[in-house]
């Protein structure tokens, strides 16, 4: 049956009768599909009658032409599943999202394109967005409260006006969605001062604001459609770290609680982001800054939101709980929710090792070009890329000088480790000398950790840009290796021999009894890599950085019996024993 979500006279309405959205912001690519019920129960729990997702272009669709909407992907199933809660949806489908995650969203292949401009109206732009909207929105297009379903609202691109103030651009996108028979109400967000919202809004389309403190900046609004509902598109609960920072201390709940208040007090509707921020599995994470200031976001997305990382309640969501009843009247909904169980698994030994160089060939075939080329020059999204050359002597000893090296990279020389240099950050000068007669293999093996996803440098292309001297002497001939890490079934593992030789994978079976419970993995003694638990990338490690020191491993990837653990380790590691805690240690 159709319902009827409408605004006038500065409030929305649900089938007639004034409503007030109380919405909480869960990415479904940040949390298992197994989880997702659990998650939704408890936004519903808390007093919650809506959920917000973004959708991530970059991972539906990670090659141009070949989409995926299965497994973690699966967005129709997380709607269903928020309708069956009677949770309704407010969808933000970029194509930009930020949100913290790789590029903004936005697939690395459109970087292939060396003059598309994003986000603007751009003809190439355009062309390669509508493919995907048409994918995506077919799909959502059944689900639209005015076809029966729970999806309100849509939201047109994402804080465009902190990057653009391109309308026609944003009219294309509205455009598109119309075209693909998106009829629902349609919104943009953006900060609150008046160059993001003079650069974002459209005057036909309903405008909400984005912050986490000082609720009557809101008003704001009120200066760009007096007679709309006011709401707050994201009320930041908590935030974000990046590597390289000491962490964030959780806010307290009176404060945030005061804000709460707040908006109730003025009749506005707001949306808390994040409610459950979940994990940046993979190499998902984004990153902040520009190319001299970069910050790369950790694994972990928590947030210090009322649902922790592992879905568990807070005094946050408690605290939520008892603010909604109070000021709505209405008493939460009995629905039984319980935080999952934890396991100490204890201690792990690794016992099989694969080097990367004897295992390079198995996983990537080499790419071969005069000139060293970027990930995207070569199609690659997300991992490490490996760059072997050799050098021929006679030459006096020089230093080997990159362009730039997008984002971290270590050099060895004959397969010896001579030197580590990070973006932002700098590192060891590499030199070398050849004599008559003698050759050298130097590898560069350089880690993407993550493409910037806000603000004006989003062009971040990943890889050595610029080309390799020696001096100031171009050197060609290179051979590249795609290390996008995603199936490591070939790698030849035989028994660790020699401690601590490094790149290298390593594998070990964790045995469990009976059912397996959420955990989280501890990695003392190693510096810097990621894990892979039955298959799945659980995420980056990195000890010497900080602030996070656990991975968190959700139940549904652990099966009863054997359990296979590969940790790449790029760096060093004292001794191959790695922990499984049940408690999660974030910030340090």
């Amino acid at each position: 049956m159709k319902k009827e979500f409408t605004y006038h006279d500065g409030q929305f309405f649900l089938n007639g009768e004034p409503y007030t959205i109380i919405s909480g912001a869960i990415h479904y690519f940040r949390t298992l599909p197994e989880d997702w019920e659990d998650r939704l129960k408890k936004l519903k729990a808390c007093g919650f009658n809506t959920v917000e997702t973004y959708t991530c272009w970059n991972l539906h669709e990670r090659q141009e032409g070949v989409f995926d909407f299965s497994g973690l992907l699966d967005i129709v199933r997380f709607i269903e599943t928020a309708e069956r809660l009677d949770l309704n949806v407010i969808l933000r489908p970029g194509p930009y999202i930020c949100a913290e995650w790789d590029f903004g969203g936005l697939p690395s292949w459109l970087l292939k394109y060396p003059n598309i401009a994003l986000r603007c109206d751009d003809p190439l732009y355009l062309d390669k967005v509508r493919p995907y909207y048409g994918q995506l929105l077919s799909r959502i297009r059944p689900h639209l409260c005015t076809n029966g379903g729970n999806v309100i609202m849509v939201q047109v691109e994402n804080e465009y006006g902190s990057y653009g103030d391109d309308k026609t651009y944003l009219r294309k996108v509205v455009d598109i969605y119309r075209e693909n028979g998106i009829d629902c109400t349609l919104f943009t967000s953006d900060g609150t001062c008046r160059w993001m919202l003079s650069g974002g809004t459209l005057p036909e389309v309903l405008a909400v604001a984005n912050f986490g403190s000082h609720v009557p900046q809101i008003l704001t609004l009120r200066e760009f459609q007096q007679d709309r509902p006011l709401m707050c598109g994201e009320f930041w609960s908590g935030w974000f770290d990046h590597w390289h920072e000491s962490g964030r201390d959780q806010r307290e709940p009176d404060e945030v609680m005061r804000e709460v208040n707040t908006f109730f007090d003025l009749g506005a509707s707001f949306n808390f982001y994040m409610f459950h921020g979940g994990t940046n599995f993979g190499f998902w994470n984004g990153a902040n800054g520009s190319a001299n200031d970069y910050g790369p976001t950790v694994t972990s997305y928590d947030y210090t939101a009322p649902l922790t990382e592992a879905g568990d309640t807070t005094p946050m969501y408690y605290a939520l709980r008892e603010t909604i009843e109070n000021r709505t009247g209405k008493k939460a909904p009995d629905i039984a929710i319980q935080n999952s169980p934890k396991a100490p698994y204890g201690k792990l030994t690794l016992t099989e090792s694969a080097p990367l160089f004897e295992s390079v060939d198995a996983l990537a075939t080499p790419v071969r070009n005069a000139f060293p080329r970027t990930m995207e020059e070569i199609g690659q999204d997300f991992g490490y890329i490996l760059y072997r050359t050799t050098l021929t002597g006679p030459f006096e000893e020089l230093p080997i000088e990159c362009g730039e090296i997008h984002d971290r990279a270590i050099f060895y020389l004959n397969g010896k480790q001579v030197g580590v240099y990070e973006r932002a950050r700098g590192g060891d000068t590499v030199r070398i000398g050849l004599d008559f007669g003698e050759t050298a293999t130097l590898d560069i093996l350089v880690e993407n950790m993550g493409r910037i996803n806000y603000g004006v440098h989003l062009l971040d292309r990943k890889g050595i840009l610029g080309g390799v001297r020696l001096g100031q002497r171009f050197h060609f001939g290179w051979e590249m290796y795609p290390l996008t890490m995603d199936d490591l079934t070939a790698l030849p593992y035989g028994e660790i021999e020699t401690q601590g030789k490094v790149p290298a994978f390593l594998r070990g079976k964790l045995v469990i009894e009976g059912t397996p419970k959420d955990t989280f993995l501890r990695l003392d003694g190693f510096t810097k890599g990621f894990v892979k638990v039955n298959g799945f990338n659980i995420g980056r490690y990195y000890n010497p950085a900080g602030p996070q020191k656990t991975l968190y491993v959700p139940a549904p990837l652990l099966r009863q019996g054997e359990n296979e653990i590969v940790v790449f380790e790029s760096d060093g590691y004292e001794v191959p024993v790695i922990e499984f805690t049940d408690k999660p240690i974030l910030h340090t």
